[in-house]
């Protein structure tokens, strides 16, 4: 079995891939697409097949999938981009790699999406037959643009797609604990989000990869305690605004997902239940 893994240098491909390669049995192997080589000369030295070229190209997609059983798309942009971009990659980049996936024999598609195509909350956990509710407090296009490219490659023909929505990754040195400050600063105290350690990321995602009978599904991947505000200025080592128990939350339902499809189809058991439980190891 070839896996190819795409955005293999952001802050979750690059923490998966030594996983993925670690777990390898004998007669597997792995290919990262990459637009610069100097990047990933560690996943060659640990055992990895590099193909250099950009996702949006066709004629790279033919080489890199050449031999391909499987693809790991965790190729993203967001946080920031303009929305041409995130719908570039997030969804038209996806999509043309699934197409080129079916023209390849690649039968098994895993597609990284996230938490935040369900919009606005529901009074509970969102669950993945949740459908999707415009609105709320969502990230300029990538929300969107990555709903749209699930529902197209499920839609393919000839394609198992398997897709996990991710909440919010951290630890391992990923900044993003801290660069949640730039919205949880204006967040009312009691305000929730769920998150997800990237150990328990690519737990996630090496069970989409190697499951038998879950095409076509979807699943929450995420940790079992939510942080608050509170929390995460707390996390920060940031003082609590005087303000900010007076600030009005009017949707605490928000980002807030139910991982018990994952649990009882894959057997996902978080590693780091909650932040805390990562904190009190040393694995922020």
């Amino acid at each position: 079995m070839l896996t190819l893994v795409t955005g293999t240098t952001g802050e979750v491909g690059r923490r998966f891939v030594p996983r993925l390669l670690a777990q390898m049995q004998p007669g597997e192997q792995v290919r990262v697409l990459v637009r610069d080589e100097s990047k990933v000369s560690r996943f060659a030295e640990l055992g990895a097949q590099v193909a250099v070229g950009d996702l949006r190209d066709s004629d790279t997609l033919g080489k890199a999938l050449a031999g391909a059983d499987a693809v790991v798309n965790i190729a993203a942009s967001f946080r920031g981009v303009p929305d041409d971009e995130a719908r570039a990659v997030n969804r038209d980049g996806a999509l043309e790699l699934g197409r080129a996936a079916v023209a390849s024999g690649v039968r098994r598609f895993v597609q990284v999406s996230t938490n935040l195509v369900y919009g606005a909350g529901r009074g509970r956990p969102h669950t993945e037959s949740d459908p999707h509710v415009p609105g709320g407090r969502l990230w300029g296009a990538y929300p969107e643009a990555k709903l749209e490219a699930e529902r197209g490659l499920l839609a393919m023909a000839d394609l198992d797609v398997r897709v996990g929505r991710l909440s919010f990754v951290y630890g391992e040195g990923d900044p993003h604990i801290a660069q949640s400050m730039r919205w949880a600063a204006h967040w009312a105290a009691t305000q929730r989000l769920q998150m997800v350690h990237h150990a328990d990321v690519a737990q996630g995602l090496l069970r989409l990869l190697y499951a038998p009978g879950a095409d076509g599904r979807v699943y929450n991947i995420a940790d079992d305690a939510p942080v608050t505000t509170v929390e995460l200025h707390q996390l920060n080592g940031l003082e609590v605004p005087e303000d900010l128990h007076d600030r009005p939350d009017d949707d605490p339902w928000h980002g807030i997902v139910s991982t018990r499809r994952i649990r009882r189809e894959l057997g996902f058991r978080p590693l780091y239940p909650s932040v805390w439980t990562a904190a009190d190891v040393g694995a922020l």
